[in-house]
């Protein structure tokens, strides 16, 4: 048997390609398919099938193309109604190679969350792993909430029994595949290890260690973000898209033609470090960084061409990335980064930053500031400066108007890169004295200043 693991980092998405004897399948495949069509050269098999686990959110899934270039057929649940595909029966089998793969209705995540248990015959008739989709990740499970609040209570007792009367009993020492690791948005709190076990979930996940009703109402208190794009993402996942971008064509622009297109409307997404940002940039740009480059699916439209200021570039293939989330005019990027720009003598602002041992003297002081945290508000309830203000980053365009503005501003993030972005938003909005706390939380506990709790 061979399992091959692919991860596309903009969305924290883990994809499959799974073979044996001759023959393959791929399990959640995402949008740049030559990944799996190189795996199945260099094995020398033919990819039979390709399975879904759910209706994806956060990507574009790329079962369609890698369906159109190989005739694999494509698998999925009976939610939401899709138009392309087959649909899968419960308990349905599949022969792969010498492998047994087992459909399993796992609902909750959403009402056709599908999870697919594999037996590999030549070892025996014993579960060796299981690809679980959105339902059970590591130390973490599915969010229950894209039904609406109707329907919350519902999906969060479907994922409970789901999680305890089908994958559990497969067996303790059954490998899970989830669709997602650490820094995706399906999920509050997944665990940077992307390997694990049902024996090692049912010991040490913390959502597996409650009682099924504090397990439901644990989820009908549990808020998650919605970005935008996701309508979009559902629209496409419903249909099957085959290609949508030309990052292939990504064109190197020189800062006349680089300006004159932003003049003209484009908008700049710059992903330089926060510090980098800070220190110079093209007005009206946004600061998004490459760790959080899905955050782009917030603040600009996917109308708009989007230009790109990258510190080096063998970056362009991350940022390429968000054509996995619908973006489909990456026109072009600066060449020769923020030094042509500075070389031609082109405008540019400046942000502010201020560090934690600085942040703290301004508390000790009482200096008269509003101290903004714009991290989710899991993260803020599990720690939190006392005089600190919660308005996530993703909110915080809809409700800059609770913000100040006679006062200073110092925004504050677990490392400086979402309070760069939440600076940037204020500044946009006409706030002037605003500060980005460089390393976040995280120095300040380092430094051992005070957490409320």
């Amino acid at each position: 048997m061979i399992l091959q693991k692919f991860k596309s980092n903009i969305v924290s998405h883990l994809s499959y390609f799974l073979g044996s004897d001759g023959e393959a399948a791929v399990v959640d495949p995402e949008l740049d398919c030559q990944i799996y069509l190189d795996s199945a050269e260099q094995g020398q098999m033919k990819i039979k099938y390709v399975f879904e686990t759910h209706r994806n959110e956060d990507f574009i899934v790329g079962s369609k193309a890698l369906s159109d270039s190989t005739g694999a057929a494509i698998c999925h649940g009976s939610w939401p109604e899709y138009k392309y595909g087959e649909l899968v029966n419960d308990g349905q089998e599949f022969e792969v190679g010498d492998l047994l793969v087992k459909a399993l209705y796992t609902p909750g995540h959403t009402p056709g969350c599908i999870s697919y248990a594999v037996t590999d015959l030549e070892s025996g008739n014993e579960n060796v792993l299981v690809f679980t989709g959105d339902a059970l990740f590591v130390n973490e499970v599915g969010r229950t909430d894209f039904g609406g609040l109707e329907k919350k209570r519902e999906w969060s007792e479907n994922l409970y029994d789901s999680i305890f009367n089908r994958l559990l009993p497969l067996g303790d020492h059954v490998i899970i595949c989830p669709a997602h690791g650490a820094g995706s948005i399906c999920g509050s709190d997944i665990a940077q290890r992307e390997f694990s076990t049902l024996g090692a979930e049912r010991l040490m996940n913390p959502r597996l260690q409650l009682s099924r009703e504090e397990f439901i109402e644990y989820k009908l208190k549990e808020r998650h973000n919605y970005p935008p794009y996701f309508r979009l993402m559902e629209e496409y996942n419903i249909v099957g898209t085959t290609s949508i971008g030309p990052c292939e064509s990504y064109e190197s622009l020189v800062p006349q033609e680089f300006k004159n297109m932003v003049n003209e409307g484009a908008a700049v997404l710059d992903t330089r470090s926060a510090s980098a940002f800070s220190s110079a940039h093209i007005a009206g740009s946004y600061s998004i960084p490459l760790s959080h480059l899905s955050f782009t699916g917030w603040f600009i439209s996917h109308e708009t061409p989007v230009l790109t200021i990258v510190e080096d570039v063998l970056h362009l293939k991350e940022v390429s990335e968000l054509e996995r989330i619908g973006y489909d005019d990456l026109h072009g990027y600066l060449a020769g980064g923020m030094a042509s720009w500075y070389s031609q003598g082109y405008p540019t602002e400046s942000s502010r930053i201020i560090d934690a041992d600085e942040l703290k003297s301004w508390l000790d002081s009482e200096k008269d500031f509003y101290l903004l945290d714009v991290r989710s508000k899991d993260e803020f309830q599990r720690g939190h400066i006392q005089s600190a203000t919660n308005i996530p980053v993703t909110d915080l365009q809809d409700r800059v108007s609770e913000v100040p503005k006679d006062q200073p501003i110092a925004a504050i993030c677990s490392s400086g890169n979402r309070s760069g972005i939440g600076a940037k938003i204020l500044l946009r909005n006409g706030y002037k004295d605003v500060y980005n706390v460089a390393g976040g939380m995280t120095a300040w506990r380092k430094l051992g200043y005070p957490v409320l709790k």
